[in-house]
């Protein structure tokens, strides 16, 4: 897994794709597990601060639950003609007072939770193609081509 940074490091132009589409709108759909492993769709924003890039919900929020209890994601952003950009891997929470000071300030009590990556992908149309543009971290970024 990989921290935001670890992200731009590896696989630059990618990440500059994908941070366009993570600040181009507020509001992005993260998918959850449920207990029974059925998956839960919620929107939410996002706050990238370097190096990390961190999601928030609401006090006791299901969503903040699933993630307590198993903590896979799947970030879809706001899609446009730009792309459509998705993020996968393991919501950490953050627990630490300094931290939730400094990200939340007056925003409390509510839950916060670090993103580490396992992959990115940046979907695009360029012509009649269909292009994928993938990245896992310490590998090489892939492009898969579709007509």
């Amino acid at each position: 897994m990989a921290n935001w940074r670890e992200f731009e490091e590896q696989a630059p132009a990618l990440a500059a794709a994908v941070r366009e589409r993570l600040t181009a709108a507020e509001t992005h759909v993260l998918a959850t597990l449920r207990r029974d492993g059925s998956p839960r769709v919620s929107g939410t924003e996002v706050d990238l601060r370097e190096p990390e890039l961190y999601i928030g919900s609401m006090w006791g929020a299901r969503k903040a639950r699933d993630l307590q209890r198993d903590g896979r994601f799947a970030l879809h952003a706001f899609p446009s003609s730009e792309g459509d950009a998705k993020l996968s891997g393991v919501a950490i929470e953050i627990t630490e007072k300094a931290v939730l000071d400094a990200i939340q300030g007056d925003m409390q009590p509510s839950h916060l939770f670090r993103l580490d990556l396992q992959q990115a992908v940046l979907t695009t149309v360029e012509g009649d193609k269909l292009v994928a543009t993938t990245w896992w971290p310490g590998r090489e970024v892939v492009r898969f081509e579709r007509k």
